[in-house]
């Protein structure tokens, strides 16, 4: 913003049109330094956060994470709803949030909205219910500490890290994941493995996992474990569905694409996939029930034509509910 100089003391004096000229230069640079530039109201809302994920932790409080929404200037805020009512509210750098003081045995709907510096809001994120634990009457003492914590980079970006089952005179409710001092992540009591993403390449992270009982009680942190990730840029290799293969097949006078691969190694159920055909995202496919852990298969739709070629790939959503990385590219011909 330019400054008009105040008259020194050994300087005349400007001239009373001189000085109405400079008031009037000096109007129109402030206007010009309005918010956003060039004055123009903010009104487009940001995306709704994408990734849903929610885990109970206790018989009282829900582990809520998501993806960072985007938006035309910037995120300044998540605001978090428990059925229709907004419990918690966090600044736009972060993406999870424990919400406390549920009723045991309850079931909730959570949905996460993204708020820009106008307050323009987003869409809903996707609802995802959780049903609290029974409460723990009288509960006082704490799962034992988790064992033998181990840790592996999968590339430059993730980090699977695995654990010993703790024991409880009740039952585990949680297992609470800390990188440093900080939980950035939660899973369910019966599960003793999970993949970390949104590392950075070539950096050392510290982890330790505490247990969690329905009652609110925590073990003492595991031992610490170290992990490197490997340094320069990252494919995703190492959360890609592996021994993934495509072909096709005819059945009433129509042709389909058949795929199959090994779900990548995520310390839980992988229940969705994006497949991309010819370069675009065609669809997403969902199991219902148990997802499969050994080896999945797909069969879709492709048309009547026979000689078509066809590129196609996958990718999984992980636990945290961001997405792995992409299969190898296939090629198939119809007929």
């Amino acid at each position: 913003m330019r400054r008009i100089p105040r008259p020194s003391a050994h300087r005349a004096p400007p001239a009373p049109s001189a000085l109405l000229a400079a008031i009037a230069v000096t109007a129109a640079a402030l206007s010009g330094c309005a918010w956003g530039g060039d004055g123009a109201e903010d009104t487009t809302p940001p995306a709704a956060p994408r990734g849903l994920t929610v885990q109970a932790g206790s018989s009282t409080t829900a582990h809520v994470m998501w993806n960072q929404a985007t938006d035309d200037t910037e995120v300044t805020a998540y605001e978090v709803y428990r059925d229709t009512k907004k419990v918690k509210e966090v600044s736009g750098r972060e993406s999870m949030v424990d919400v406390v003081g549920l009723e045991p045995s309850a079931t909730y709907r959570f949905t996460v909205r993204a708020r820009d510096a106008e307050g323009n809001l987003s869409e809903d994120s996707k609802k995802l219910s959780v049903t609290m634990p029974a409460a723990a009457a009288a509960d006082r003492k704490p799962p034992s500490r988790p064992a033998r914590l181990t840790g592996e980079a999968e590339g430059s970006r993730a980090a699977m890290l695995s654990w010993g089952k703790s024991s409880d005179d009740r039952k585990v409710a949680s297992y609470e994941i800390f990188q440093g001092g900080s939980k950035i992540h939660s899973v369910g009591g019966n599960q003793t493995a999970t993949l970390v993403t949104g590392l950075r390449p070539g950096t050392d992270y510290t982890f330790t996992v505490k247990a969690r009982d329905a009652a609110d009680n925590f073990s003492p942190a595991s031992r610490a474990v170290r992990v490197r990730t490997a340094p320069g840029k990252d494919s995703g290799r190492g959360t890609a569905p592996t021994g993934f293969r495509a072909d096709t097949h005819r059945a009433d006078g129509a042709y389909y694409i058949d795929l199959a691969w090994t779900p990548p190694r995520t310390g839980g159920a992988v229940a969705e996939y994006q497949i991309e055909l010819d370069g675009r995202t065609a669809t997403s496919l969902v199991f219902g029930g148990t997802a499969p852990s050994d080896k999945a298969e797909h069969s879709f739709y492709i048309g009547k034509k026979a000689g078509e070629r066809h590129r196609v790939r996958i990718r999984p959503k992980l636990p945290d509910g961001t997405w792995g990385g992409y299969s190898p590219e296939r090629t198939v011909t119809t007929g």
